[in-house]
């Protein structure tokens, strides 16, 4: 029984084998399925193909930094995504249907029926463990459009789908990548350029610096901007004739250009030679004006093939001109922030000091050291924080018109006017010094100017031999006048500080324009109840501007009580406010003052002077602001000019 049952599987095995040799065509059974390739193929390290005409294509990955090129028929970077199509189109290449070469012979057909003897493409690639596939690929099937494709031992013929040729048949063109460059700005860390001359600039941290042919800042931006458009450069057409790259036509042999970016262990190096004849490539629209690029033949300076590329004016001129148009231009580099104190000083004026005192939360003080007046002792004065503000802001970002000399000589200097220099500004930093750049030091630089060019300045900055070309609109900001960064807050009341009283009258007038006392418990808000509406609006107007009390500017660091003077011409008082105080003290009793200013005519639309003897050792004469000007004058002259509402018509018979 059992011998029955044995024979009976026996002979059931050998039906099922005869089933499958049989009605599944014929596939040779193979270990990784209806994959054509074993899955090493993910890890290809080169690739090689052959057409018909013995075009040879080759193509290898770097084993240092796992970067695909071409390095046959030239070397060039591969286009990483035709690359990974490839791969990707041998990982999942399945067979459709397959059948031994062995069995050719018995249907009368050979390799030369399937294309195979003389294929449209033989492929080889060889994987990362060493091992090499040739694959040979025939003709098109009558039906389905499929392809035949010879296993690399020579013994299976696959039927594959025809999207094997569209990524293994890639034109060259669409397997190399355009770009020129391939190290991004981030890992760049020199750019060197060499035309007539040589230029080289270096990262060092954010900062980039030029090292040849002198030592100076480099605008980080511009060096950047520069690089990014390097690498946006195309090769767009590969030369390949040796008539086409002959060196008398192309300038290969002495370049125009050279640009050298260098990265992580890493350098390339691009050769500028001559513009192509009539190459400039084409407007982008009807119309259009905008410079277009120009055509140059260039070249790897380690690779020998010849190629054309588009290189935009601009970027041209930045190169050729990289010591003027990649140098930063700003004058002084500092951070406002650090700085702990200014010293202005001109030709036959006092020094004018401006320190920096230590600030209170959410505020920044100033004071100025005022020593216009040789016959005293130095004055402190609180100075405008905002003024000073601004003119660390405009000196920290002032910049050269021009890269005028970058080593006078002791006649250039005396010619820019630095032997006795219209400006000399010192700026005293808290950190920046030092082996360790946290010690305190000064930043001096001087401006010259020549009366004869107006509009012109130079500068200069003590312990460097560069000259700068300014404008001369900094001597403006610089003036060495301790009126200009005075503070411009005269007073400002406290909280619980009352205006008691106020009068305004024309000088030596009998009576007042107007003059209000409050009692002890009145305030300003009833006590002009019984005035019309506008004149009440005016006076709190008034009051209010008087509570905080603003110079526009300064004239004069002392007063005259017979007139004050501009510009040489004297302006007589012609009124005279006086306001009356109430201060709460220290033990809480309240102290009465009073506080007189005399106030000329109004000069002009905008400005109408004042005078005290508040203020100052000497007192102090000044421009009012607009605001104040505008609420005097409906006091002094527009209520004057105002006829009042109508009178009523007459009632005939009244």
């Amino acid at each position: 029984m059992r011998t029955k049952v044995t024979l009976v599987l026996l002979f059931l095995n050998v039906v099922l084998f005869y089933y499958i040799s049989k009605f599944e065509g014929n596939d040779t059974i193979r270990p990784h399925g209806n994959n054509v390739f074993p899955s090493e193929v993910a890890s290809i390290d080169s690739f090689a193909r052959k057409d018909r005409s013995g075009t040879a294509l080759l193509m290898e990955k770097d084993p240092h930094d796992g970067k695909w090129k071409i390095t046959k028929p030239y070397e060039w970077p591969a286009n990483p995504n035709a690359i990974a199509g490839i791969i990707s189109e041998l990982q999942h290449l399945n067979h459709e249907t397959s059948f031994a070469v062995a069995d050719l012979a018995a249907s009368g057909q050979t390799l030369a029926d399937f294309g195979l003897t003389n294929p449209a493409m033989t492929f080889t690639f060889t994987t990362s463990g060493g091992k090499s596939y040739e694959t040979k690929v025939g003709d098109t099937t009558k039906v389905g459009s499929r392809l035949y494709l010879l296993s690399p031992d020579g013994k299976t013929i696959h039927v594959v789908g025809s999207s094997l040729l569209d990524s293994l048949g890639l034109s060259l063109d669409r397997l190399r990548t355009e770009s020129i460059f391939s190290i991004p700005v981030f890992e760049v860390r020199s750019l060197s350029l060499t035309t007539t001359s040589k230029v080289r600039l270096r990262r060092e941290g954010e900062r980039w610096t030029f090292e040849t042919p002198i030592l100076a800042r480099a605008n980080k931006n511009a060096v950047e901007t520069t690089i990014n458009s390097l690498n946006a450069l195309q090769a767009q057409k590969f030369l390949e004739t040796r008539q086409e790259t002959d060196p008398a036509l192309t300038g290969l042999s002495t370049p125009t250009l050279s640009v050298t970016l260098e990265g992580n262990a890493r350098r390339e190096i691009l050769l500028l030679g001559l513009p192509v004849a009539g190459g400039v490539t084409a407007p982008r629209s009807e119309g259009d004006t905008t410079p277009r690029p120009i055509l140059y033949y260039a070249k790897i300076e380690d690779k020998p093939v010849v190629f054309i590329t588009a290189v935009p004016p601009k970027l041209l001129e930045n190169l050729q001109q990289a010591q003027a148009s990649l140098r930063d231009a700003r004058i002084l580099e500092f951070d406002p922030r650090t700085v702990t104190g200014i010293t202005l000083s001109a030709p036959g004026q006092p020094e004018l000091n401006l320190q920096r005192l230590e600030p209170t939360p959410g505020t920044e003080s100033w004071q100025l050291i005022n020593r216009s007046n040789s016959n005293q002792t130095p004055q402190t004065l609180a100075a405008d924080a905002t003024l000073v503000a601004d003119l660390l802001q405009k000196l920290e970002s002032f910049s050269a018109k021009k890269f005028l000399n970058d080593a006078p000589s002791g006649a250039d200097l005396e010619n820019y006017g630095f032997n006795r220099p219209e400006r000399k500004i010192t700026l005293n930093l808290s950190t920046g010094g030092g082996l360790n750049l946290k010690d305190p030091y000064a930043l001096t630089f001087q401006i010259g100017i020549k009366p004869e060019e107006r509009g012109i300045a130079y500068a200069k900055v003590d312990n460097t031999s560069f000259v700068y070309e300014i404008d001369s609109s900094l001597l403006e900001f610089t003036p060495v006048d301790p009126r200009h960064f005075r503070q411009r807050l005269l007073r400002e009341l406290e909280q619980g500080a009352r205006i008691t009283g106020l009068t305004l009258a024309e000088t030596g007038a009998t009576t007042s324009l107007y003059s209000r006392q409050l009692h002890d418990s009145e305030t300003w808000e009833s006590a002009l109840t019984t005035e019309p509406e506008a004149r009440q609006k005016t006076l709190l107007a008034l009051l209010a501007q008087l509570r905080s009390l603003k110079a526009q500017r300064f004239i004069s660091e002392s007063f005259n009580a017979d007139h004050a003077e501009v510009n040489g011409v004297a302006q007589p008082w012609k009124f005279r406010l006086e306001v009356t105080l109430a201060l709460t003290g220290g033990n809480g009793a309240t102290q009465t003052s009073s506080s007189v200013l005399l106030l000329t005519d109004r000069i002009n639309g905008t400005t109408q002077l004042a005078g005290t003897t508040e203020f100052g050792p000497n007192g102090v004469s000044f421009a009012l602001t607009q605001e104040m000007i505008d609420v005097l004058f409906q006091l002094t002259y527009a209520e004057k000019q105002d006829p009042g509402p109508p009178k009523p018509a007459a009632v005939p018979g009244a």
